[in-house]
């Protein structure tokens, strides 16, 4: 049986609780599909994530966090429960054979996916956007969005096949930084590449080609409006969208090293290629 434990808060113990299947029994996938609730869902982990998925305005269904944080925790049930969402307690232990792993500092919260924003709005006075093209593994992807954040890009855009950035570990390494920056889905592709050019942005595609032009070069002088396109992790880019790029732009390396993880280069393109701030 379920009882009542901290005030508000409704403690669980059994694993196949129906109301706990948000996080038993449906993977991240699942839930982007989910039919019966609005645009699908996503799993936060962690206290600092699920605050800023609040403070983005991300719509809570539910929150569960192990017994021994109900009172570390306590102004963050209240936000939850100011949502009207459910707060559901368990065994530190029974959290982890809910969900398949150890939650992070004890919280989880299942969130209602945002409205998709549409191109358009993610571009009108961007000044750097970063297009993440196949990139599959989401540690990556999550560490991406946590430069972009850090730097200063105005949006990212992924790819129809790019891991997506509100899977849990995605969302967990960006640290809920994928909260903060404005993203959205650019397709078809490689083709969407012709609206950002028509847009007014030179395309930059991170790449080692025979033509690539150093960081530091395209540094000195950056275009005012640029986008930022990276590879996916094996293969780099695709011969369509180095077709559509206006230059390849390489980074300097030594020790006979040809390149870099593709976070740790978006975090270096960032930074050279950063905008003068007034």
């Amino acid at each position: 049986m379920s009882e009542r434990g901290a005030p508000g808060v409704i403690r669980l113990d059994r694993v196949d609780d129906p109301r706990m299947a948000d996080y038993a029994r449906l993977t991240d996938v699942a839930l982007r599909r989910l039919l019966d609730v609005e645009r699908g869902l996503y799993l936060a982990e962690s206290e600092k994530v699920i605050r800023r998925a609040l403070a983005a305005g991300h719509r809570p269904r539910s929150l569960l966090l192990s017994e021994r944080w109900l009172e570390p925790l306590a102004d963050l049930i209240d936000l939850v429960a100011a949502h009207g969402a459910p707060v559901y307690t368990a065994p530190a232990e029974l959290l982890e054979q809910l969900t398949g792993f150890h939650v992070h500092r004890g919280a989880i919260a299942s969130v209602h996916r945002p409205a998709p924003v549409p191109l358009a709005r993610l571009l009108h006075d961007a000044r750097r956007v970063v297009v993440l093209e196949d990139i599959v593994d989401h540690t990556n992807v999550g560490a991406i969005f946590r430069s972009a954040a850090g730097i200063g890009a105005d949006a990212v855009l992924v790819t129809p096949r790019c891991a997506d950035p509100l899977y849990r570990r995605a969302v967990r390494v960006s640290m809920g930084t994928v909260f903060q920056v404005p993203w959205g889905r650019i397709e078809p592709w490689p083709e969407g590449l012709d609206r950002l050019r028509a847009a007014g942005f030179t395309v930059a595609a991170l790449a080692l080609t025979e033509d690539s032009i150093d960081l530091d070069r395209l540094a000195t002088d950056p275009p005012e409006r640029l986008v930022l396109v990276l590879g996916t992790e094996g293969d780099g880019l695709g011969r369509g969208t180095l077709a559509r790029a206006d230059l390849s732009v390489r980074i300097p390396m030594a020790g006979g090293v040809d390149s870099l993880n593709v976070a740790s280069a978006a975090a270096l393109a960032l930074w050279a290629l950063r905008p003068s701030r007034p």
